[in-house]
């Protein structure tokens, strides 16, 4: 029995529909990705399946006690206070009685407890038979690390958007709605989230960016297009061939009606001999060609994209040499030497405060390093990609945004006037002229990069630039930044996106070690050594070695515990065992990568999740135990 159906619903924002006509059906167990254009109403899909938004005609029904969850692309501003009570906010009664009971068990210091108002909280959850639920949440705030009092305004964007992700799974619903779930997430925290969707025994629907996690994950593909919907079985490239073969054989069939019209429009216009003999049938699907003409919803255009390069660079761009910076008393970037040469694609990954941001600034001088020089080449133009976008004027339309109140900017020698350069990014003249807080996140992102290109640049910085991007926008993004004449410094949680831009990659632990590597992060995953091998940052490009500064004398290592015999065999079959469940892990993704898979027996499909799952937490464990003993 379908958990919720959407039938015949209309949906309008102004102008021609958003939706027109739409029909979904959702089933238990499925996990089902929406795909379409920055605009096309895929939120707007969601929102209406949550019972956000009503329809302006058709019916939504939802099965008889289906509890659903979302996650919404936004954080919320209006959230604040401790995470324990963002936590157990819309858990109703029994989630009020909770927070009020964490509080009152956990006084200020120096504030006695109240007793009284305690043992009242107390009964009542029992009555509620609430401690269930209290367990619940401790298992939620165990991965996340925090502690339940640090205030949510206080957290970075992706451990705000995990706390949430953990508040919508904690009423364990049967339908979770997820949009844009990997904005502001570091790469550790997607694998987990993707090991996470893929054990939830209930249905998924959600918008993502990333197409390696939409692979990963997505049993079904629907296609929000022109007001339509199109549901497309199996996987992600399945649906792409498909799509590719859906839009030539509609191109075939519009290039045919319209030279049908051409030609009965020449047949109307005859002079007097032909409305003498005038088949009056013939006029009257002449008027309805017309119509259908008329109403017909072409196809969204692509962005089209062009950097406006400066001149050439000097060969060497930024030299770092034995740089270390900290950040609150902790230090982030220990003794990090690098050379980044002109035409050099360098992506920087690491876990969310482990300081991409920071190294970035240094190189761009913004931040002086704790230690260490640093030495920036000749003749640069740099443009910036901040991702919280802070270099948008929220009073200002995209206009001036972008031009600066001129009417024109010029990109490579080509002057073009500023609504024209932008509706190359798909934004309308109406658009164009609106205030800036009036558009969407993936708007705002075309509207930065719009602004970004129309800059002179030979070193262009982008910091997650792909948040809240189509995917189209974001392939023709990766063919710009492949021709671009430039270097092109990126930080990034996209993993398809760094294979297809980078060609170097920067690691960092967030401990202070900093390590290179050549090529994206599939190289990187390749490259990087196993447990049993010390850890070491091995040159990009060896031929710059004779730049590299010395390397200083090592401090000698800190003796070792003597292990016991029992530990010391363990130890030895760690790395063994840490290999198996990597490959084990790949091999069940694999299967699921298959076409087939998701036609088969429920169980198994279960039991696969479900192995992927207990691998991925074993496998976890295992390097946590292999750092305790070789500690």
């Amino acid at each position: 029995m379908p958990l919720l159906q959407l039938l015949d619903v209309d949906f309008s924002v102004g102008g021609p529909l958003l939706l027109d006509g739409v029909n979904f059906t959702l089933e238990p167990r499925e996990r089902v990705c929406v795909v379409g254009r920055n605009g096309a109403g895929k939120s707007t899909l969601l929102r209406l399946i949550a019972g956000h938004l009503r329809p302006d005609d058709g019916e939504v029904r939802r099965a008889d006690g289906v509890r659903i969850a979302d996650l919404v692309q936004e954080v919320p501003q209006s959230l604040r206070g401790p995470v324990y009570d963002v936590l157990v906010a819309g858990q109703g009664e029994l989630g009020a009685l909770l927070a009020e009971y964490h509080h009152l068990s956990q006084p200020p210091a120096g504030t006695a407890v109240d007793t009284v108002r305690l043992g009242q909280v107390q009964s009542r959850i029992e009555v509620l038979h609430g401690w269930g639920l209290s367990q619940r949440i401790e298992r939620a705030l165990a991965p996340l690390g925090l502690d339940p009092d640090t205030p949510f305004e206080g957290l970075s964007g992706g451990m705000k958007r995990r706390v949430l992700l953990a508040r919508a799974l904690l009423g364990d619903p049967d339908v979770l709605l997820l949009d844009e779930p990997t904005n502001h997430l570091d790469l550790a925290a997607i694998e987990a989230l993707e090991a996470q969707l893929l054990a939830f025994e209930g249905s998924v629907v959600f918008v993502t960016h990333d197409r390696r996690f939409l692979r990963a994950l997505a049993t079904r593909i629907v296609e929000v297009e022109r007001g339509r919907l199109t549901s497309w079985p199996g996987d992600y490239d399945n649906y792409l061939r498909r799509r590719e073969e859906r839009a030539h054989a509609e191109a075939q069939e519009q290039a045919r009606f319209d030279k049908l019209l051409a030609q009965e429009e020449v047949w109307i216009r005859q002079g007097i001999k032909a409305r003498r003999t005038r088949n009056e049938g013939r006029v009257r699907a002449l008027e309805a060609m017309r119509r259908e003409r008329a109403a017909r919803r072409e196809r969204s255009g692509n962005v089209r994209m062009a950097a406006s390069e400066a001149g050439q660079s000097g060969r060497k761009v930024i030299e770092l040499s034995h740089v270390s910076a900290g950040f609150g008393g902790r230090t982030l970037i220990r003794d990090f030497s690098t050379t980044i040469q002109r035409g050099d694609r360098v992506g920087l990954i690491g876990a969310n405060g482990s300081g991409k941001t920071t190294l970035l600034k240094i190189m761009l001088g913004e931040l002086v390093p704790d230690a260490g020089t640093v030495t920036r080449g000749t003749q640069l133009s740099i443009a910036y990609f901040d991702q919280y976008r802070a270099q948008l004027d929220e009073t200002a339309d995209a206009c001036t945004n972008v031009a600066g109140g001129r009417e024109f900017v010029e990109i490579n020698g080509q002057r073009k006037h500023v609504l024209g350069y932008l509706q190359d990014f798909l934004f309308s003249p109406e658009r164009a002229r609106a205030t800036i807080s009036r558009l969407s996140g993936g708007e705002r992102n075309r509207l930065l990069l719009a602004r970004l290109f129309a800059q002179p640049s030979n070193l262009l910085v982008l910091d997650e630039p792909t948040n809240d991007l189509d995917v189209e926008t974001l392939e023709l993004l990766e063919e710009l930044l492949g021709g671009y004449a430039g270097t092109v410094l990126l930080v990034s949680h996209d993993r398809d996106f760094l294979d297809a831009v980078v060609t170097s990659t920067i690691l960092l632990s967030g401990d202070g070690r900093v390590e290179e590597y050549v090529g994206g992060y599939s190289d990187w995953l390749r490259q990087r050594p196993p447990p049993t091998e010390p850890r070491r940052s091995p040159a990009r490009d060896m031929t710059r070695a004779e730049t590299a500064a010395p390397t200083p004398t090592p401090e000698p290592a800190p003796k070792k515990k003597r292990l016991s015999y029992k530990d010391a065999r363990e130890l030895e079959q760690l790395p063994g065992r840490i290999e198996a469940l990597e490959a084990e892990i790949r091999q069940l993704a694999a299967r699921q990568s298959e076409p087939d898979f998701f036609r088969g027996p429920r169980e198994e499909l279960q039991r696969v999740a479900s192995r992927i799952a207990a691998a991925t937490l074993e496998l976890e464990a295992a390097y946590a135990r292999w750092a305790e003993l070789d500690g």
